[in-house]
């Protein structure tokens, strides 16, 4: 009989803490937009904005609230009274309405923010937690700053706003201090000693200031969250927060050391993505994580090599699970001649093995002086080494179509991108890829 898996609730927050983003800001429709692709990708929970920090994100907090019928809507407010009723006003029409209250916990915050005690701290909470429920039966309350709240403290904070109804349990580490061994204790420590702990659930929330956001993430589904709070591209606060697309993968990817489940559809995280990109302006870094654009790009001639034969050789994941159409094949200095004569084939040329040595060599040479080699480069390359008095040359004529369209470089890119589906010649007959044993050799000593 099959173990039922652990279902871990995604609490998107990119509309809320996300849009704090410095550049990232959001509009009504905007925000609209991007909650109904949250919807389409499948998370549980959509923050969508702090209703009383202007009447534009109240407006846009009601609106999610109205149309996004599916997810759970929450909306942020301060331990006050004044945020609790206008996050209310914002979510009461909601189809699943949560108040997400916050209030700081830790000593430096208690000092110099709020200019509070230890007991007014915790009498606040209280009373703003069981404000909230009297309008919501879906309460969360997040300690901000928790990893720099004395544990004995904080425990007794989480106790008695789960007293006072708090249905969910957030544990920030709002300044991106912890660490994963350091969180994953303290959410054991909080399972412990907190009383009526086992009726509530609880969350992690993490910040990206040391890079370990994703991580501290995971260590604290792996101490018993099952909650846990991201945003689209870890955009948010300073350095961001724990990226959803990141944390999900390492659920799938690694289901040997993470058996849990979540309701995310891997294809629309890519889509996801772009769109938030567009809306904000604000480009993925090229190197990020599952939906940056080198995430399964290959330049170098050993990877070139091994994806050529099978992808999994060096991507632990498919482009296509996470949406992303097909791996891409950079053509640089580190290319090998596998990569090369695979590319030359698509575009209607195929070389004999002294032909492609000397196209090799111009094309390293090239790719040195110009980094990224493309269609029409490699055109010109061919042309020029191999014209009619050349003793070496094509043994298939181009076609038309792949050289029509590498001469004009400011064309459409075709909807499929390299590697493409085994081509043919002009006449109709299969081009062959080219014998994997004579390239092996060449492509390791250029791909290291």
């Amino acid at each position: 009989m099959a173990t039922e898996q652990v279902r871990i609730t995604v609490f998107d927050t990119t509309l809320r803490d996300g849009e704090q983003s410095p550049g990232c800001s959001m509009n009504h429709q905007e925000k609209l937009r991007l909650a109904h692709q949250l919807d389409r990708l499948g998370v549980d929970v959509i923050e969508a904005g702090f209703p009383i920090a202007s009447d534009g994100d109240f407006e846009a907090v009601k609106a999610v609230a109205d149309v996004i019928r599916r997810p759970i809507i929450a909306g942020l407010a301060r331990a006050c009274q004044p945020d609790i009723e206008r996050a209310w006003d914002a979510l009461k029409d909601a189809a699943r309405p949560r108040i997400h209250v916050f209030l700081a916990t830790s000593d430096i915050h208690l000092q110099y923010k709020l200019r509070i005690t230890r007991d007014q701290c915790l009498a606040q909470a209280r009373e703003a937690v069981s404000f909230a429920k009297s309008f919501c039966s879906d309460v969360e309350f997040s300690p901000e700053d928790a990893t720099r709240t004395d544990p004995d403290f904080l425990c007794r904070v989480l106790e008695a706003v789960v007293e006072a109804g708090a249905t969910t349990l957030n544990i920030p580490d709002t300044v991106g201090y912890t660490v994963p061994s350091e969180f994953g204790e303290l959410i054991a420590t909080i399972r412990r000693r907190v009383k009526g702990i086992e009726d509530v659930t609880i969350s992690a929330h993490c910040h990206n200031d040391l890079g370990m956001a994703v991580a501290n993430t995971m260590a604290a589904i792996a101490a018993g969250a099952r909650q846990v709070e991201c945003t689209i591209n870890g955009i948010g606060e300073r350095a961001g927060n724990a990226s959803l697309e990141e944390i999900v993968m390492a659920i799938r990817v690694r289901h040997d050391r993470y058996p849990y489940e979540t309701g995310i559809v891997g294809e629309q995280i890519f889509p996801a993505s772009q769109m938030l990109s567009e809306i904000t302006g604000v480009p993925v870094q090229p190197n990020k994580a599952v939906t940056g654009r080198n995430a399964f790009a290959h330049e170098a001639g050993i990877h070139q090599d091994g994806v050529l034969k099978n992808p999994l050789t060096y991507e632990i994941m498919t482009p296509q699970s996470v949406g992303v159409p097909d791996s891409k094949l950079v053509l640089g200095k580190h290319s090998g001649r596998h990569a090369l004569a695979i590319r030359c084939e698509q575009l209607g040329y195929q070389f004999d093995r002294r032909a492609l040595d000397d196209i090799y060599r111009r094309f390293v040479r090239l790719a040195d002086k110009i980094k990224h080699v493309e269609d029409h480069h490699l055109l010109e390359l061919i042309r020029d080494t191999h014209k009619p008095a050349a003793s070496a040359t094509p043994l298939f004529e181009p076609l038309p179509n792949a050289v029509a369209a590498a001469a004009n470089p400011l064309a459409p890119e075709s909807p499929r991108p390299f590697p493409l589906a085994p081509q043919t010649n002009a006449f109709g007959a299969p081009l062959p890829v080219p014998g994997d044993q004579h390239h092996d050799q060449e492509d390791y000593l250029w791909g290291v």
